[in-house]
């Protein structure tokens, strides 16, 4: 078994405040493998609302992610996008990439089940989009079976374009990105979407993908939906009171509002899929070299901490923010 070994993880230690911190692993546990970090992502919609303190109290043990330390509100390590390779542990799996569901951190130890080997054919530092592809996949599976036909998704951050590609790649829908920020519509052009501003939103959508964390654009959505359509709810707003304009057509239009959540597999695959096979198969679905356009250029771990402020802030337009272990 590996002796003890030193490493740095973050925590959020207040509102709008992380630090790096000194830890120590205890030797490698029998059934555990020891993974050595060399690329993370941050989450911005759930970490933000985490660093600044957002997630309440009713939600407090329901948000907690794998591996996570500490308590909400503060202090707390957090984050759920880490890929590394194994240094030690199972034989089978030493030298693989994997991906892991764990907070910021250079070195960790995690169970072998909790370690996903990351395809020969996927990038290991495309792989940090697992999560993200993973909630993406699960939305699209909570739509209910297809073909949807004309799909509007309003939010064109990272799960909103990762779902909106989905619809089109899975079923051959015809898919439009809907953003207040202009330069999203690159992101479109990319992934082979149609862009389009909310004034210029399409309308009689059959489905509504609604990913903006914004009352704005949860109006937007609504708006965007034909007879008897679906708008799906993948926004979460912590503490927030957020608006829901149930007037004009919504209920002569019989609209339905629905949930998605990564937390529980849809109920339409519950039976044959696990949580561990629904994130192989985000894992294999990143093989398309197209996607590296939603990630953005890599800060280094140890300077995390100072960047947060303008990467959590509020329209700060940053997509999937890669980290960069030494």
């Amino acid at each position: 078994m590996s002796d003890a070994a030193a490493t740095r993880a973050l925590w959020y230690i207040g509102a709008g405040q992380a630090e790096v911190r000194d830890e120590r692993l205890e030797p490698l546990a029998a059934g555990a493998v020891r993974v050595r970090a060399r690329h993370g992502a941050v989450s911005r919609g759930t970490e933000a609302l985490v660093a600044h303190g957002r997630v309440p109290p009713s939600e407090f043990e329901r948000m907690r992610a794998p591996f996570m330390a500490g308590a909400f509100p503060f202090p707390v390590k957090y984050g759920y996008a880490t890929v590394g390779v194994v240094e030690s542990g199972a034989a089978d799996f030493l030298g693989r990439a994997v991906f892991v569901l764990h907070p910021h951190q250079a070195l960790f130890d995690v169970p072998i089940a909790a370690a996903v080997p990351v395809p020969p054919d996927v990038p290991a530092a495309r792989a940090i989009l697992a999560a993200n592809m993973e909630t993406a996949l699960n939305a699209v599976w909570d739509a209910g079976p297809g073909p949807f036909g004309r799909v509007a998704v309003v939010g064109a951050g990272v799960v909103g374009a990762l779902t909106g590609w989905l619809c089109k790649e899975l079923e051959s829908a015809n898919v439009t990105l809907v953003d207040i920020d202009p330069t999203r519509a690159r992101i479109a052009s990319v992934l082979g979407l149609g862009f389009a501003a909310p004034h210029r939103a399409p309308a009689d959508c059959a489905l509504v993908i609604h990913a903006s964390a914004s009352a704005a654009g949860l109006a937007t959505a609504l708006a965007a939906a034909g007879d008897e359509a679906t708008i799906l709810e993948l926004s979460w707003y912590g503490s927030a009171t957020v608006p829901v304009p149930l007037g004009g057509a919504f209920h002569s239009r019989r609209l339905k509002l629905i949930a998605s959540q990564v937390g529980k597999v849809a109920p339409s695959h519950r039976r044959e899929w696990t949580h561990r096979r629904r994130l192989e198969q985000a894992l294999s679905l990143l093989a398309d070299d197209r996607l590296d356009v939603l990630i953005e250029h890599p800060l280094a771990f140890e300077d995390l901490p100072a960047h947060l402020p303008r990467l959590l802030g509020a329209g700060s337009g940053i997509l999937c923010q890669r980290i960069d272990y030494s």
